[in-house]
């Protein structure tokens, strides 16, 4: 038995999350936030059989796609009378990260 959890891009979760249940796994979403952006993000975690974690990983592979975002950087602290001219930049957003543990012992109740 292993446990997976993947942190994805919040935009994604929805979609995972009912790519998994298509397949019959069940998985538990959780806010979350963090990473450069200090975006929203998603935790999905999920139980499952040795054997199934390939399938799982191919499904996350297959509904959270990385791409490219533009956004304003935040200004610095300045001075009074200095002058900050942000410039939008582009960033890869989404995909995921994903963690995989061995189970010692597993009980659905």
């Amino acid at each position: 038995m292993k446990l997976v959890v993947a942190i994805v891009h919040s935009e994604d979760a929805g979609v995972l999350v009912n790519a998994l249940l298509d397949k019959e796994f069940r998985a538990t979403r959780m806010q979350s936030s963090g990473g450069f952006l200090k975006q929203s993000n998603a935790t999905i975690i999920l139980g499952v059989e040795d054997g199934d974690v390939d399938e799982v990983m191919g499904i996350v592979r297959t509904n959270c796609t990385s791409r490219t975002q533009v956004v304003n950087p935040m200004p610095p602290i300045m001075e009074p009378g200095e002058f900050f001219m942000p410039y939008p930049l582009e960033v890869e957003v989404g995909g995921a990260t994903v963690f995989v543990m061995p189970v010692e012992r597993f009980e659905r109740l």
